[in-house]
């Protein structure tokens, strides 16, 4: 009997550190299968504080996002590094995909120059392409016509020479097939974040929910509805304050029985404020940026998360993280990990982006009955076990193996 483990040598392309990324890699790093070498674009968020144009501030993340895997981050010659398409001029890769010869090379996203060049010398030299999108396809209709016809042109003749595409969840899998990939070339790799982290932090933090609520003067009595994210236009946080205005008036319930608490900075945070501040809107409460060390106890105690997002938002990972608390969510029908995540009165509810009337609904459902939340808790928590790291790994040995044979 043959218990030789096939090795495979493969290479992962992104764009810098991101902190959901980092504990993937390092369990792909810890398969024996695998000898993984992680290349990055630029160091945002990583070597010192960066500066995020969409949250008006710079930041640096407060946990290890190079630890436990082979990296190196290639020379970016963008005189303005970005996430942008020019912000990512790294001509290294072609070097190091030519000499390293990778059994695949697995790349996030086309939106980089890099990620072409990687594209294009990977084509030439014959080594299987992965890859890792984010797009939704209920959200392709949004898009200018024209333009559409030349992303489906573009991506039609890039589409066709990808070995695999590992896709996110629901949306996504529909996108490709969108594009006419086959199931074959298909493999699940949910959008996941770190759920052993988060469910420890859950236990830890959660005894203390009185306590946090006190420190920053909620009543204990209060249901406490939540938001995290950046204060910008995609994610609609103006929905949800705007929401909650109405929910505060309502007949049926009174407005010291809950409160608001938004987390998250942006260009829209002043407007917000002022709204909150000119409408006497009691029981708001902007607490700003936080960092991973600190997020856990705004999800502690929390008792329903809402994202009200619109186009742009492919996924929505605070829902995982939500769900590792075991609270109730509310999305809007544009979040890409609704069709995935979120089951319609059985953890939480999906409501027509920019449907107040419906988002107050089902606000009103959730706060006046404290056994429905728990229930729904309970549900997530369950759900969010199949959105794992490992069924990452999982799909990505099915897609290895998979060539393997093919070649």
């Amino acid at each position: 009997m043959n218990n030789l483990i096939t090795k495979y040598r493969v290479a992962i392309l992104t764009s810098h550190p991101i902190q959901h990324q980092a504990p993937l890699f390092q369990k792909l790093a810890k398969r024996p299968e695998i000898d993984l070498t992680v290349y990055f674009c630029w160091d945002f968020g990583f070597r010192k504080e960066s500066y995020d144009s969409e949250m008006g501030r710079k930041l640096k993340w407060d946990i290890p996002l190079v630890e436990g895997y082979n990296y190196k981050f290639l020379k970016n010659f963008s005189l303005r590094p970005s996430s942008g398409f020019w912000g990512q001029i790294n001509p290294g890769i072609i070097k190091e995909l030519i000499e390293n010869k990778y059994d695949a090379v697995i790349i996030f996203g086309w939106n980089s120059f890099t990620n072409w060049l990687a594209f294009l010398t990977a084509f030439i030299v014959k080594m299987p392409v992965f890859l890792r999108g984010e797009n939704p396809l209920s959200q392709e209709a949004f898009k200018n016509p024209f333009k559409l016809k030349i992303k489906k042109i573009i991506l039609g003749w890039l589409f066709r020479r990808i070995s695999a595409f590992l896709y996110i969840g629901e949306e996504n899998k529909k996108f490709y097939q969108y594009y006419g990939i086959p199931e074959l070339k298909l493999f699940l790799c949910p959008y996941a974040d770190d759920n052993e982290r988060y469910i420890s932090e859950a236990k830890k933090l959660k005894p203390k929910k009185l306590i946090f609520k006190k420190e920053l003067g909620i009543d204990s009595k209060n249901t406490v509805i939540l938001f995290v994210g950046k204060l910008i236009e995609r994610k609609r946080s103006f929905d949800l304050l705007k929401a909650y205005e109405l929910l505060t008036k309502s007949s049926n319930l009174k407005s010291e029985s809950f409160s608001l608490v938004i987390v998250g900075d942006g260009i829209l945070r002043p407007s917000l404020e002022d709204y909150a501040k000119s409408r006497g809107l009691k029981d708001v409460y902007f607490v700003g940026f936080k960092n991973l060390t600190e997020l856990p106890k705004y999800y502690a105690f929390a008792d329903i998360l809402v994202l009200p997002s619109g186009v742009g938002e492919t996924w929505g990972l605070v829902v995982n993280i939500a769900m590792c608390f075991k609270l109730p969510i509310i999305v809007s029908d544009l979040v890409g990990c609704g069709p995935d995540l979120v089951k319609n009165n059985k953890n939480g509810y999906i409501f027509p982006s920019g449907d107040i009337d419906k988002l107050i609904l089902y606000l009103k459902s959730l706060i006046s009955d404290t056994r429905k939340r728990k229930l729904f808790g309970e549900k997530s928590f369950k759900i969010i076990g199949n959105y794992s790291y490992e069924k990452n790994v999982d799909g990505i040995l099915k897609a290895l193996n998979n060539n393997l044979r093919l070649l």
